[in-house]
């Protein structure tokens, strides 16, 4: 296939990607053959360092025990950490390039990671966006060994712009799809605080009762873009439970769960009085299927203040979801922001079987989870009585 061909080629596979991504990997595979290299890969992550998605492709085929190997050994130790997430926009770099002379016969990470990655004569770009976040492609070493052709960077330099805009249409279409229908309707809920968070654990969006919390540092914060606790002790819990909770860079499947932060005391008549904690139920949203980086709901934080914990009646989510007296009083707890155990506490039922009930709610509602069901039952209160 002669270089016009195999350009347009490409094109088009790349932009087959762009809507589907699951046409990546043939993408990713016709752009080694074109260009003579034994792989590519596509890392989007933000100014400080922080990784949010990872392509590695060799022909197509992804081999995540090498990337996985790279960023838990080499980058985090990687002398040229900054020097490469302040690469100028746009401008080809040959991974030895990115390191002095000193640097590149002593650096572990040169001389072991990017071996690994099969990368030490690789060619590598860079490109910032304006919401923070950086695109970086990496081509692996050429094939044979023997150093670029001309012919070969040239075709490279032609590919960054289409790979680059590839790229931003799959991430555009990722922030269009990010608050879908039943969870843009949770941000107009104003009983319970909803935090919406991104695959990195930014804030994407919260309503007002979460808002209001967050403002005055009531227990919970939004320093950086990030959500946090306001007590350190309670932060580093919080961190683990939603690091459990968002999507995974290798695969695992992320899991919700839930615990309650303290709340600064409070000045009330000449004294300082304590306030019942607030409760948090973390879970996750929709799957890990890549969206390169953008900005989508990953996970979904229910803060429930005590003194604002709704009332819902358990009778009426019977008769409206056709539910039995047991489910709908474990689902009107549910989405009063109880946990299982709370439910358990306040029932007399055992765990277990609280857990029961709440999947076979799930199942008659055609609902994946604590997600899709809470909306259901917060909106029936907004109903006209009979």
């Amino acid at each position: 296939m002669n270089p016009d061909d195999a350009f347009e080629r490409i094109l088009a596979l790349l932009y087959e990607a762009a809507l589907d991504v699951a046409r990546w990997p043939a993408a990713s595979a016709s752009i080694d053959e074109a260009c003579g290299a034994v792989g590519n890969a596509l890392v989007v992550g933000g100014r400080s360092g922080d990784i949010y998605s990872i392509q590695p492709l060799y022909r197509g085929e992804a081999d995540y025990d090498v990337a996985r190997e790279f960023f838990e050994v080499y980058y985090p130790h990687d002398e040229v950490l900054r020097r490469r997430v302040e690469m100028p926009d746009g401008r080809l770099v040959h991974a030895s390039e990115l390191y002095a002379d000193t640097a590149l016969r002593t650096s572990a990470a040169y001389n072991e990671g990017w071996r690994l990655l099969r990368a030490q004569n690789g060619i590598n770009v860079s490109f910032e966006q304006p919401d923070g976040l950086r695109i970086f492609w990496g081509v692996g070493d050429p094939v044979g060994g023997d150093g670029w052709e001309s012919a070969q960077v040239g075709l490279i330099e032609r590919l960054l712009p289409h790979v680059l805009r590839s790229v931003l249409i799959r991430q555009a279409l990722a922030a269009a799809d990010a608050l879908g229908s039943g969870l843009a309707g949770l941000l107009d809920n104003d009983r319970i605080g909803v935090v919406q968070l991104d695959r990195g654990g930014r804030v994407l969006a919260a309503n007002g009762p979460a808002l209001e919390i967050l403002r005055r540092g009531d227990g919970l914060t939004d320093r950086d873009g990030a959500l946090r606790a306001a007590a350190p002790r309670d932060d580093g819990r919080l961190q683990a439970l939603l690091g459990r909770a968002l999507p995974d860079l290798w695969g695992a499947a992320p899991e919700g769960g839930s615990m309650t932060v303290e709340r600064p005391l409070r000045q009330a008549q000449g004294r300082l009085s304590g306030r019942p904690p607030l409760s948090l139920h973390v879970s996750p949203v929709g799957d890990a299927e890549s969206d390169f980086g953008g900005r989508r709901v990953a996970a979904l934080v229910l803060v429930v203040d005590p003194a604002r914990r709704p009332r819902i009646d358990p009778v009426r989510v019977a008769a409206s979801l056709g539910l039995t007296r047991s489910e709908a009083r474990a689902a009107a707890l549910l989405a009063e922001g109880r946990s299982v155990l709370e439910i358990a506490d306040m029932t007399g039922w055992q765990a277990g079987y609280v857990r029961r009930l709440l999947k076979r709610i799930y199942r008659k509602q055609g609902v994946s989870g604590q997600v899709s069901l809470v909306p259901r039952v917060l909106a029936l209160e907004t109903l006209p009585q009979d």
